[in-house]
């Protein structure tokens, strides 16, 4: 199936977060056959409403995990954007390592998955434009080094919980006999960006939901099927 995408919304995607810059042949499904979380999902909450109360109440939450050190290193850890720095934290919880030169189908599959999954978050974060927990507190986060770039960026849904939540997903297709340990990472995965203090609970909350959308979505499309087949098949192989 050709991918098509319109040149200003790739440019304007490469504008609010520079870490996602997909070419064409990367993706599976253009920015309008992924689901329109703007249509579906509720909007975030509002201040002052019991939904964002539970956001406040979260975020301390989060700042208290801070104070475990084995968690706030695996906060800090998962701060990737690149499906190659992913591989390398999913794989243990796999029961195999994955890389491009050793798993060169099983990578590709995800990296096609990764940047179309991702590109679901794209219109709602342009949508609600929502302030992010450590630019309303005015605190410092886990990862400083993202602060600055990611200040003016919309905090709904959460990109990060998006290709979390979706890399469990597809690796448990792919070895089902290690889906608990894969959907543990994967959970923990979004809990993450809560602690580190860059999303709120409802964000990575609604971020879970649009992941799951995404890669229903993608089984009706052949290119990846074909890709997920052969990935199951470089599974059997090597295991």
């Amino acid at each position: 199936m050709a991918v098509i995408l319109m040149t200003g919304y790739i440019s304007a995607i490469a504008q609010t977060e520079p870490q996602y810059k997909p070419s064409i042949d990367q993706l599976y499904l253009t920015v309008e056959e992924v689901p329109d979380a703007v249509y579906w999902l509720p909007a975030p909450p509002e201040p002052g409403t019991t939904q964002f109360v539970h956001d406040i109440n979260q975020y301390y939450w989060g700042k208290a995990q801070r104070l475990d050190p084995a968690r706030a290193q695996e906060a800090i850890d998962e701060v990737v954007y690149e499906t190659a720095d992913m591989v390398k934290l999913f794989s243990p919880a796999f029961g195999m390592e994955i890389s491009k030169e050793k798993t060169p189908a099983i990578f590709k599959m995800l990296h096609r998955s990764m940047m179309t999954i991702r590109l679901s978050a794209s219109k709602p974060k342009a949508a609600y434009g929502r302030l992010r927990p450590y630019v309303r507190f005015n605190e410092s986060t886990l990862f400083p080094g993202d602060e600055e770039e990611l200040r003016n960026q919309g905090s709904y849904p959460s990109g990060h919980t998006v290709r979390g939540w979706g890399m469990a997903l597809l690796l448990c297709e792919i070895n089902p006999d290690a889906q608990d340990k894969l959907f543990k990472l994967g959970y923990e995965w979004g809990q993450s960006r809560v602690i580190a203090g860059y999303h709120w609970q409802s964000d990575v909350d609604a971020s879970r939901m649009l992941a799951a959308a995404s890669y229903a979505r993608l089984h009706a499309c052949e290119e990846f099927l074909k890709d997920m087949a052969d990935a199951r098949k470089e599974f059997k192989k090597r295991k």
